[in-house]
């Protein structure tokens, strides 16, 4: 008998999710949300024969489902999925992974009591180019990765005002939670180590400038709430002796979106790369993906060539999450790695409000 999948949440990610999840064979039984609307014009779309308002109404009359993916804002990612771990499903929740570490740390704990499978959305490790090189990575062709650099920065990406993304009680943060991938695959190269202490900085410049707006995210909302950074920079060093610097931005004077992931090993290192175009992936952008590396005394740039990937790996992200429950492949990520990315997020929260390095 194939997984039975629910969806909480009928926003955009969710057709994503469904083709990950129907591609490995799964059955998507259901579809929830509050505006039921919404959820019967997505559930339409995408060939889901049951809606509901709320998850609770899903799990009591869906006893037979097996697991389900939230998609909501990221104030409701914990309580759903802790709703969802304790009727006893698998969880593949969109990121952040939660509002905090002890949010982070409460859903592992009953992830593991309950032995369900609970993965989060960090995309970009599923990435053809990410794959490839982790591959170069796992098979030593490194060494050991002493040092790396995350970048995920816009010159006019703030996703809206005034809604939930600009409003900290119920996004956590700003650019630093919504673009934390780049920080994730850095740490996923690196082979996510114990962080000691994080130095960061954060900056809220342009946060009500409507000409710093992108072209995704979500309406404005009159009268909203506009309190959280539009940059990060930082710093962390590991416990192993490693080290991580983050540039995180929605709106910077920077030349264009860049999103990286850059890193020096003892026997090599690595760049993963896309500059965007002035129209988002148009004719103007481009991508890279290479391996460093001296062969016989000279310096050798290895191009790593990959297959186009056009929704950067989220149907594979979430393919392997069912994948994962049946045991047939392994997980793209854990509990323990988004617990620890969670607390340098904190910590670097802290430290901004500080002005100091913070311990973690």
């Amino acid at each position: 008998m194939g997984i039975k999948i629910g969806i909480i949440g009928a926003g955009g990610m969710a057709a994503y999710h469904i083709a990950g999840f129907r591609q490995a064979g799964a059955e998507v039984v259901a579809l929830c949300d509050p505006n039921e609307a919404v959820a019967r014009s997505a559930a339409a779309a995408h060939g889901v024969s049951r809606v509901f308002g709320d998850a609770e109404s899903m799990f009591a009359a869906l006893p037979e489902l097996n697991a389900v993916s939230v998609i909501v804002p990221n104030k409701y990612h914990a309580p759903l999925t802790l709703q969802a771990l304790a009727a006893g499903k698998h969880v593949f929740c969109e990121k952040p992974p939660a509002l905090n570490a002890l949010e982070m740390a409460e859903m592992k704990g009953l992830a593991e009591r309950n032995k369900r499978t609970l993965m989060f959305n960090f995309n970009n490790r599923a990435r053809p180019e990410s794959v490839a090189m982790m591959d170069y990575v796992k098979n030593g062709e490194a060494g050991r990765i002493n040092s790396a650099q995350a970048k995920w920065v816009r010159r006019t990406g703030i996703p809206g005002f005034g809604g939930w993304f600009t409003n900290k009680v119920l996004s956590g943060g700003g650019a630093l939670v919504d673009l934390l991938h780049m920080i994730d695959l850095s740490m996923y190269l690196m082979g996510y180590p114990e962080p000691a202490w994080v130095l960061a900085r954060t900056f809220d410049d342009f946060i009500t400038d409507r000409t710093f707006k992108g072209p995704w995210g979500i309406p404005d909302a009159v009268n909203g709430v506009n309190d959280v950074e539009t940059a990060a920079h930082g710093f962390v060093s590991f416990k192993t002796g490693q080290a991580l610097s983050f540039q995180i931005s929605w709106a910077e004077m920077v030349q264009r979106e860049e999103v990286s992931a850059a890193f020096q090993g003892t026997k090599a290192g690595g760049m993963l790369r896309r500059l965007y175009g002035a129209d988002g992936v148009d004719a103007t952008a481009t991508d890279l993906c290479e391996f460093y590396t001296q062969d016989h005394g000279r310096s050798s740039n290895r191009v790593v060539t990959v297959e186009s990937d056009p929704d950067m790996g989220r149907v594979r992200s979430a393919r392997n999450f069912v994948r994962s429950i049946e045991g047939t492949e392994s997980p793209l990520n854990t509990p323990d790695q988004a617990l620890i990315l969670m607390k340098i997020i904190d910590g670097a929260y802290a430290s901004a409000r500080s002005g100091e390095p913070v311990k973690l």
